[in-house]
């Protein structure tokens, strides 16, 4: 199931039973809110993520009537396999009830997914990294729901500031919501600058011309960039200059960033990835592409301590291969 297709479904009735996968946090956390809004189950629902998880205590709790004279809703987050035994007994008790609901987000490699996919029939949606077009319809929701009055142009503008990040994006409409007048584009560049001065942009331009970038990777590390999300949004940069790389060879180095990406990069961005673009060979650009996809792996099953040290190493190894 594609996510147009989870939006038509939830129009018409919510699913008992779903299943949620992918590389996108920020989407995974947008349909799970909208299931505790729309079932008023804040005070009800039972969250096992991870370590918490324990099949018997989530069997045991859709077994019984809600505590609250509401629903029950079973949220588990899990990085491993389910055996599918387990998870087909937890989609038939919410089946059963029209009390009951469970949500599965799976932060597990996608692989490992295809025997627990045939427990939620038709149920399951794998999430990818949403672009710009995407991106900006989710904030609009958000924007609408907290009464913010700001334009598609500059909601695109936002997540041109903050790189394409969904979940900073968020947060800057409830602190952009506090004014309570319309935001404009000229409002981010005062308000949301002063409040996220290094952006990611500004690392990966540092990055790709192989310029130190310690200072730079320490302080977005201090900012709340967590390591998955730096690798991923290195994923992006990467992909992005590639078709910049591609647009010029195919139009004698023409520039045009919105055919390239669907929207307008500013003027300055808009130079240096062509700077960037016209230096990467592509076979500098399949190695980096490899390396990431294996340095993913790596990071994924790494401990949380020793994460920040392998993110410095893959850096530093993009910046051998350019």
């Amino acid at each position: 199931m594609y996510k147009r297709e989870l939006d038509q479904k939830l129009a018409k009735s919510m699913p008992k039973f779903l299943m949620l996968f992918g590389d996108n946090e920020y989407l995974n956390n947008h349909y799970l809110k909208y299931y505790i809004d729309k079932l008023n189950a804040k005070e009800g629902l039972l969250s096992l993520y991870f370590e918490d998880w324990d099949f018997l205590v989530a069997k045991s709790y859709l077994s019984q009537t809600s505590l609250f004279g509401g629903n029950n809703l079973l949220i588990v987050k899990f990085s491993k396999k389910i055996p599918k035994k387990e998870l087909d007994i937890l989609v038939a008790l919410a089946k059963k009830s029209s009390e009951n609901y469970f949500i599965f987000i799976f932060e597990g490699l996608a692989k490992d997914t295809k025997s627990m996919q045939k427990s939620f029939e038709s149920n399951w949606i794998r999430f990818f990294e949403p672009n710009m077009h995407e991106g900006i319809e989710l904030l609009q929701i958000k924007a609408n729901r907290i009464k913010l009055d700001i334009d598609h142009y500059s909601l695109q503008h936002l997540m041109v500031v903050l790189n394409n990040n969904l979940a900073l994006c968020d947060n800057e409409l409830d602190k952009l919501a506090i004014s309570g007048t319309r935001i404009s584009s000229k409002d981010i560049d005062r308000l949301v600058y002063s409040t996220a001065p290094l952006s990611t942009e500004d690392f990966f331009i540092e990055l790709f011309l192989k310029r130190d970038i310690t200072q730079m990777l320490n302080k977005l590390l201090e900012l709340g960039e967590d390591e998955f999300s730096l690798l991923a949004s290195t994923q992006r940069f990467l992909s992005e200059v590639f078709l910049f790389n591609a647009y010029m060879s195919l139009n004698n180095n023409r520039v045009d960033s919105q055919d390239i990406l669907g929207y307008r990069l500013p003027k300055q961005i808009e130079s240096q990835k062509v700077s960037i673009a016209n230096k990467i060979s592509s076979s500098a650009l399949l190695s980096i592409s490899q390396h990431l996809i294996d340095s993913e792996l790596k990071l994924k099953y790494s401990s949380s301590i020793s994460r920040e040290t392998l993110l410095y190493g893959i850096f530093i190894k993009i910046q051998e291969l350019l």
